[in-house]
């Protein structure tokens, strides 16, 4: 499978693979997102789970970044507690440079998974069945978290464009984007709620109307970018969980607001 990344990809991909096979702590190598599911270029991350033996879990994690470093021309890494994941080693490797995720489990962590990994090595005899068994899905929010958080957002963002606050705003807007539209725009047409993850390619009509989302700095634009993230939710949104007050309300303040 390395043959086929690459190269820079391949010889760090090469490197993690000798390194966890040599190390007496760790008990496998697995492979998720793009090596996963395909599309990997040039430009893609490697996305990598190494499974720690139980009892070495955590002296391994007070010695991720030496591991990492053992691996390769580590140019920084930092842990992915920002994305809820204190597990996860968010590293940079030359001369590419290469982005590599690294994150460290146990075998038990692996009962429920948000996607099937590939066992790229293991040593032990029951990896197969332990990722056979493991209960895979991904954590899609159904359509009544959607409807209680847009409406609070759009008015943040609305009140930050009264008060002049426009990068602020654009924020929330991008915020909105990644949170609540795109994911709506990958559920509409059947995949896992990704945020805006690749819709250019694989919603090209749909990412049209996103587009109209993306403001310059100006007030009057970035007010009517709200306008179409607005239109673009109750299209996109299921209308047995709209809260018909909360939209009324909202919509009338920023209708106010692009008419100030």
């Amino acid at each position: 499978m390395t043959s086929a990344l690459p190269e820079h990809h391949k010889i760090i991909l090469d490197s993690v693979l000798r390194q966890t096979e040599s190390d007496p702590r760790l008990t496998a190598l697995l492979a998720g997102g793009s090596l996963l599911h395909g599309g990997f270029d040039e430009h893609s991350d490697l996305d990598l789970v190494i499974v720690v033996k139980e009892h070495d879990h955590t002296a391994m994690m007070h010695d991720r970044v030496g591991f990492a470093r053992s691996c390769g021309d580590l140019l920084a890494a930092f842990t992915g507690e920002h994305v809820g994941e204190p597990r996860l080693l968010i590293c940079l490797y030359g001369p590419g440079p290469v982005h590599v995720d690294l994150k460290f489990v146990t075998a038990r962590d692996l009962d429920h998974l948000i996607e099937r990994p590939r066992i790229l090595w293991s040593d032990s005899l029951h990896m197969n069945q332990i990722i056979a068994d493991a209960d895979v899905s991904w954590p899609n929010q159904g359509p009544d978290w959607f409807e209680e958080r847009f409406w609070i957002w759009a008015h943040y963002a609305a009140t930050k464009i009264a008060r002049g606050e426009l990068f602020e705003a654009l924020g929330m807007l991008a915020f909105i984007r990644e949170q609540v539209l795109g994911p709506l725009i990958h559920q509409l047409e059947g995949r896992p709620q990704r945020g805006v993850r690749r819709l250019e390619q694989k919603s090209p009509e749909l990412s049209r109307m996103l587009a109209r989302t993306v403001a310059g700095t100006d007030k009057g634009d970035i007010s009517g970018s709200l306008g179409e993230a607005i239109s673009l939710y109750e299209f996109l949104s299921e209308p047995k969980s709209a809260n018909q007050l909360l939209r009324v309300r909202v919509k009338d303040f920023v209708a106010r607001l692009k008419a100030a």
